[in-house]
């Protein structure tokens, strides 16, 4: 079987760019060019793997991420992997167990999605952000020193912080009446929210290289490309439906989703209410374009704009 570059969440945010951008980058290298990419799935039969399917270079598994084990990866010749996993409170027990499977299996390099760089600390008070440390922590032991790998910490993504914004527009459309407009973001304070392709393409970019020796053990911080603000998304609106936001419709550093995310979960409450903390340091300002790590710059430089993503969620 010919070597296999290995895309787990291949129909989540970044996967699919990943899988979409991957192919013609190997295409024309001298050591990945007869590599296959294999793109898991839960189910083919689902409208985003039906999607998937139909970029070239890529082949369909169904395959549950988190029951594969060493001899499955060695089964199918898995060298490479880009994985984003889930952020809920297992996370570390199930993520670390892949990874221990992979050094296992002699993968040889895996790029995974981490969380706001700034975030990723032991003492953090959301709880999934200590759980991206904890991983980058293993990884980086001695005990893993056969496993190249590269973190990726991207800013919060651009189409969730902009839903609410898109819904806003879409229901002002349809009825002529403003709804809630609530977001994450400050008034004022400046962060570059990324689009998750742009994450995407990062990551295939860094699959594609031929040698990872560079990238290898590293964290790598992703923004967007410019700075915006809360203020900066209500203009975006009323760009788009002609008219003033009433100011009373608004709502900066809104984290009430939490609190339905908390009452829906059979996790522990207190351990879902703290990702309300989440935010607080885009509201300090420390998740600004110019904390975007060197190396992506070089690599792929995120280009993907708030008015150009908030355009395109509003025709959806």
């Amino acid at each position: 079987m010919a070597p296999t570059i290995l895309i787990v969440g291949a129909t989540g945010n970044t996967g699919k760019k990943v899988a979409e951008t991957l192919p013609s980058l190997i295409k024309n290298t001298n050591s990945l060019a007869d590599h296959r990419i294999l793109c898991l799935t839960r189910s083919s039969s689902s409208e985003a793997a039906k999607k998937l399917a139909e970029f070239p270079g890529v082949e369909l598994a169904e395959q549950n991420w988190v029951e594969i084990d060493a001899a499955w990866l060695q089964e199918h010749n898995v060298e490479r992997i880009f994985i984003a996993s889930h952020n809920e409170p297992n996370q570390f027990a199930e993520e670390s167990q892949f990874y221990v499977n992979c050094l296992l299996a002699n993968v040889k390099y895996v790029v995974r999605i981490s969380t706001t760089g700034v975030n990723v600390k032991p003492d953090f008070l959301a709880y999934y952000p200590r759980q991206h440390w904890a991983i980058e922590q293993l990884l980086g032991s001695q005990e893993f020193t056969n496993l190249a790998w590269t973190s990726l910490q991207p800013n919060g993504f651009l189409p969730m912080f902009l839903w609410s914004a898109a819904d806003f527009i879409k229901n002002y459309r349809k009825t002529g009446e403003q709804g809630s407009l609530g977001m994450m973001v400050d008034s004022d304070t400046p962060t570059a929210l990324i689009d998750s392709d742009d994450v995407g393409r990062v990551a295939a970019h860094l699959l594609a290289q031929q040698d990872v020796t560079p990238h290898n053990n590293k964290k790598y911080i992703l923004n967007g490309p410019e700075d915006i603000t809360g203020n900066d998304i209500v203009q975006l609106v009323e760009e788009h439906i002609g008219t003033k936001v009433e100011k009373d419709k608004v709502a900066f550093k809104d984290v009430s989703g939490i609190d339905y995310m908390a009452s829906e979960s059979n996790q522990s409450k207190n351990i879902i209410l703290s990702i309300k903390n989440a935010p607080t340091t885009m509201w300090a300002g420390k998740c600004k374009a110019e904390t975007t790590s060197k190396e992506i710059l070089d690599l792929y430089a995120p280009k993907r704009t708030a008015a150009e993503v908030l355009k395109e969620l509003v025709q959806e």
